[in-house]
């Protein structure tokens, strides 16, 4: 997918440089009466037809998504040249196959990294936070505070319940919340992350409590979404608004 993406970026890149270039004017005969501005790299490109428009736009899109992979500094030239040589039918220094296995371990390697800095940050922040007095932890390594405890029923795992939550990471950076959206959110108990199954069957309905969840029983060495990275721990305020029928 990566390689079709940088494909992607550089074939925009391309069409817009070509639309770009422009016939340069002879010199004036007559000194100028102001120095001329210099141009930039940064200059707008002409987009004359609705093509280099769609160029330029697969550029900025794409490139944004490189960019979010981490791959900022990347090798243009590089990958100028292994458009280029594709494209023209020339020899290229890699197969497809070997393209996409350089890829694969490329992005495993650097998953395996992120992924035990992740660890080391969420088991630091649990063994601290597991100290304040508030705090209750369970044996299966879950934390959780009572923020405000309700008085009716308890879930069972094949429940269908309604609640509201605000899901971050532990330095507070926000991920998913039905809170900032205004609109509460239905599902089984045992259809959600195991740290959920097992606090949902602990909370009355009318609760809210405050989850610190490990790793282990959130998401694991999964990555999901934009924003929650492999084996990253994750706090959530839960309110437990009712059990459905």
């Amino acid at each position: 997918m990566l390689a079709t993406v940088a494909c992607a970026t550089l074939l925009a890149t391309n069409g817009i440089a070509q639309t770009t270039k422009k016939t340069t004017k002879p010199a004036p005969t007559k000194p100028a009466t102001t120095a001329p501005k210099a141009a930039t790299a940064s200059a707008t490109p002409t987009l004359k037809t609705n093509v280099d428009s769609v160029a330029y736009a697969i550029g900025v899109s794409v490139a944004g998504s490189i960019k979010s992979q981490g791959l900022s500094d990347i090798n243009t030239e590089h990958l100028v040249r292994a458009i280029n040589e594709t494209l023209k039918g020339g020899t290229t220094a890699m197969t497809p196959e070997q393209a996409n296995q350089v890829i694969g371990e490329y992005f495993q390697k650097q998953s395996s990294v992120k992924g035990q800095a992740n660890k080391q940050a969420g088991e630091k922040f649990l063994a601290e936070n597991k100290k304040r007095p508030q705090v209750k932890t369970t044996e299966s390594g879950l934390q959780y505070e009572v923020i405000k405890m309700g008085d009716g029923p308890k879930p069972a795992a094949t429940d269908r319940v309604k609640t509201h939550y605000h899901g971050t990471l532990t330095d507070g950076t926000v991920f998913d919340s039905s809170v900032e959206r205004g609109e509460p959110v239905e599902f089984p108990v045992n259809g959600v992350i195991q740290g959920w199954q097992e606090a949902l069957q602990l909370m009355p309905v009318g609760s809210k409590w405050k989850l610190y969840l490990p790793s282990e029983l959130a998401y694991g060495e999964r990555a999901a979404g934009p924003t929650i990275g492999p084996n990253s721990a994750l706090v959530f305020e839960v309110e437990l608004l009712e059990i459905l029928k």
